[in-house]
């Protein structure tokens, strides 16, 4: 049975994370929907659906230069751990049945620890965008 260590998760984000250029960040967002569609045919990545989402939707306002929050660190983080879920020859080849997508899901979980706070704000920052605002009347 193949075994996947927080250790082991932190030391494959950390090699993701440190090959991201901002030019990957536009190719990365290109390969969106394919991603979203493992992360949705994957039993063990199912339930970070959301992050994903979330991560992803923070990546394109970022790279549009409509959210500048956020650090290149995190930005990095999200775009590696992103690159690793897309690998299907990781440390776990995603083809080994019930054990395949442990790693990804261990790497994803581990980038979501580390930019928690970031998306908190980035998520904050999205939702008083897309409110409507409302004048009282005086």
């Amino acid at each position: 049975m193949p075994s996947f260590s927080r250790r082991k998760a932190k030391q494959q984000l950390d090699r993701e994370a440190g090959k991201i250029r901002s030019e990957d960040v536009g190719d990365l967002l290109s390969r969106q929907q394919a991603i979203e569609d493992k992360v949705q045919n994957s039993g063990k990545l199912q339930r970070f659906s959301s992050d994903i989402k979330l991560m992803f939707s923070m990546l394109r306002d970022y790279w549009q230069g409509n959210y500048r929050e956020v650090p290149w660190k995190s930005v990095a983080a999200i775009a590696g751990a992103l690159v690793y879920v897309m690998n299907p020859m990781d440390v776990i080849p995603d083809l080994i049945m019930g054990f395949g997508f442990i790693d990804d899901a261990g790497v994803v979980a581990l980038c979501l620890k580390m930019v928690e706070s970031d998306l908190l704000r980035y998520a904050a920052w999205k939702q008083n965008k897309e409110e409507p605002w409302t004048s009282q009347p005086s």
